[in-house]
């Protein structure tokens, strides 16, 4: 987020985790990390670790800690809910654990997500619902079921 040209992740950069998600997906994903690109310019990131199934988990730390022999290069970054530390990621990760404070203010991460984000030439597209032609927008209620 350096300059606005930077470009958002890539699909192949970030894994959202839920308690479905499989040690297969976990798999992939941190071999693809541990691979090194052509550049080496990619961050992984592995986004609610903490909602992994304790089976998941364990299979993952255990092909962090193989992979890791073969390659020191690799860039992951794992995030976890703070009401979830206890839980089996953030726990065997603990000595890894970096408190961070965000870097850039809300209005230049917001300004800088609406430059990736904006539709180049607004047309007949769902990206016309939402506020200044962004093809991306989050709907919220306070009340559950409102018919978002």
């Amino acid at each position: 987020m350096n300059s606005p040209n930077q470009p958002l992740p890539t699909f192949d950069e970030v894994l959202l985790c839920t308690p479905q998600t499989t040690a297969e997906q976990v798999e992939l994903f941190l071999r693809r990390c541990f691979i090194p690109c052509s550049r080496g310019e990619k961050i992984y990131t592995m986004l609610y670790a903490d909602e992994l199934s304790y089976d998941v988990s364990c299979r993952a730390e255990e092909l962090f800690q193989h992979l890791q022999h073969y390659s020191s290069t690799y860039r992951l970054v794992i995030l976890c809910n703070c009401e979830r530390e206890h839980s089996y990621i953030p726990s065997v990760f603990s000595q890894y654990k970096v408190l961070t404070i965000p870097q850039r203010s809300l209005t230049e991460i917001q300004q800088y997500l609406q430059h990736h984000y904006k539709v180049a030439q607004p047309s007949s597209s769902a990206a016309c619902v939402f506020k200044d032609s962004m093809c991306v927008g989050i709907v919220s209620s306070k009340r559950a079921g409102m018919g978002k």
